[in-house]
C-alpha cells in the first residue's frame, strides 16, 4: 500500500476523532498527563477534602465509531462491487453510501500492508518489509513495529476509544507467540481486546485460536461444518461491541475486523460453494478476467484506456488445461468465490447491528491486504459516514 494511500486514509479516521474541546488543543505527547488530586490534603482529616479528580474529555460528544475490515487475498476483480462475478452485497451496499478508492495500494503481502495500514508510515520505516515469519536483521526487516511508531489503536485509545481486533494478526514478533513479554501482541500495540489467529494462516474448521494472549481451544462440535472461524468473529465482536456500549456508552470504539478470508486455506460449508455452480467458472481464468476487465471499463471503474495485463509467469492458459482437470479447476474456483461470499456475510452481521443500533456516526473503512489479480495495482475501499 503506498504511503499515500496509508495517509488519507489514517487522516480521515483522524478528522473525525482527534478533535477537541473548544478549551483543549491535540496532544503533542501521548499519554495525557494525569489529572491533579480533585481534593485538599489539610494537617488532619478533618481539615482535608476528598474529592474524586475530574478525568479531562480529550472527544468531541459525536466523535464516531470506527470499524476497519480487511480481507487478505481478495482481488481487484472478484466482488461484483466493482464489475467482477462475485456476489458481495455488503461491500455494495457500503460502497453505494461512501467513498471508493480505485488506486487504493497494497504492499502485496500480508505483515507489510497491515502495519502500514496500523501505522500510517512505509512498511519499511516499521520494520515489515517482509511478512513476520522471515524477518531478519536488516534495517526495514526486523519484523518489529518500534515503538516510536504509534498504532492507530494506542492514539485512540489514549483519546478515549474503546479498542478491539478480531481475527488475523500476522504483525505479532514470532518470538513473543505464547512467550512473551507481550508487548508487541495485539494487546500490546494499543487494542483492549483480541480474538482470532497469530499466523498467516490457519484453518477455519479447526484454528488455533488466541484470546489476548491466551491460547484457547475452539468449540468441540459433530459435524466440522458446525463451526467456522468468520462466524464466530462476527459473533465474538458483536458480544463485545453490545457488552462496550453497556459499560461505556460515552466511549467510542474501534474495531479491526480482520478475517483469515480469502487467504488459503478455503474453507466454506458446501452450501455456498454451491451456490458459485451456475457454470460462471467453466470456461476458465482467462474468459473470466476478459468478462470483468470489459465490464469495469464500462463502469468507469477503470479508465478506457486501460490495457489488459498479460497473464503472469508460470501460469497457464486455460487453453493448456487438459480437459479432464477443467471442472476441478473450476470447482476450486466456486469454493473460493463461497468463501468470499460468506465472508461479504458476515461483515454484513456487523453493520447490521450497528444500523439496528442506530449508530448514524461511523466510519467504515473495506480494504484488502493484498491482491490475487495478474499485475495486481490496487485495492478498494468504500467508506460510509
Amino acid at each position: 500500500m503506498s504511503n499515500h494511500s496509508l495517509k488519507t486514509l489514517l487522516r480521515a479516521a483522524a478528522a473525525a476523532v482527534v478533535l477537541t474541546p473548544v478549551n483543549a488543543r491535540a496532544q503533542d505527547f501521548l499519554p495525557f498527563p494525569d489529572p491533579p488530586m480533585g481534593g485538599k490534603v489539610g494537617p488532619t482529616m478533618q481539615e482535608s477534602v476528598h474529592r474524586w479528580r475530574e478525568q479531562p474529555r480529550h472527544l468531541p460528544e459525536d466523535a464516531p465509531n470506527i470499524l476497519i475490515v480487511m480481507f487478505d487475498d481478495a482481488g481487484f476483480g472478484q466482488p461484483d462491487t466493482f464489475g467482477g462475478e462475485i456476489h458481495t452485497p455488503t461491500l455494495s451496499r457500503l460502497a453505494s453510501e461512501g467513498i471508493s478508492y480505485n488506486r487504493f495500494h497494497t504492499t502485496a503481502m500480508c505483515s507489510p500492508t497491515r502495519a502500514s495500514l496500523m501505522t500510517g508510515r512505509n512498511h519499511h520505516r516499521v520494520g515489515a518489509g517482509i511478512i513476520a515469519e522471515f524477518a531478519n536483521d536488516w534495517d526495514g526487516y526486523s519484523g518489529v513495529i518500534p515503538k516510536s511508531s504509534a498504532t492507530i489503536a494506542e492514539v485512540l485509545r489514549y483519546y478515549g476509544y474503546g479498542t478491539a481486533a478480531f481475527g488475523k494478526d500476522h504483525n505479532t514478533p514470532v518470538e513473543q507467540i505464547a512467550n512473551g513479554p507481550y508487548d508487541r501482541t495485539p494487546t500490546g500495540r494499543g487494542f483492549d481486546y483480541f480474538y482470532g489467529f497469530i499466523a498467516g494462516e490457519t484453518s477455519q474448521w479447526e484454528p488455533t485460536l488466541w484470546k489476548n494472549t491466551t491460547p484457547i481451544s475452539m468449540p468441540h462440535v459433530d459435524n466440522y461444518e458446525d463451526f467456522h472461524l468468520t462466524e464466530a468473529m462476527a459473533e465474538k465482536a458483536i458480544t463485545w461491541m453490545r457488552r462496550h456500549l453497556a459499560m461505556n456508552p460515552d466511549r467510542p470504539f474501534l474495531m479491526w475486523w480482520t478475517p483469515g478470508a480469502v487467504h488459503g486455506p478455503h474453507h466454506v460449508a458446501r452450501e455456498w460453494a454451491d451456490r458459485q455452480m451456475q457454470g460462471r467458472f467453466d470456461d476458465g481464468w482467462d474468459a473470466y478476467q476478459k468478462r470483468v476487465f470489459e465490464r469495469q471499463k464500462a463502469m468507469g471503474w477503470i479508465p478506457a484506456d486501460t490495457v489488459r495485463a498479460p497473464r503472469p509467469e508460470g501460469m497457464p492458459a486455460w487453453t493448456k488445461i487438459p480437459a479432464k482437470e477443467r471442472a476441478f479447476q473450476a470447482r476450486l474456483m466456486e469454493v473460493y468465490a463461497g468463501f468470499l461470499e460468506h465472508t461479504d456475510a458476515q461483515v454484513g452481521k456487523l453493520i447490521d447491528e450497528l444500523e439496528a443500533r442506530g449508530f448514524a456516526t461511523t466510519r467504515w473503512s473495506f480494504t484488502s491486504s493484498r491482491t490475487t489479480a495478474p499485475r495486481p495495482r490496487a485495492s478498494t475501499a468504500a467508506w460510509r459516514n
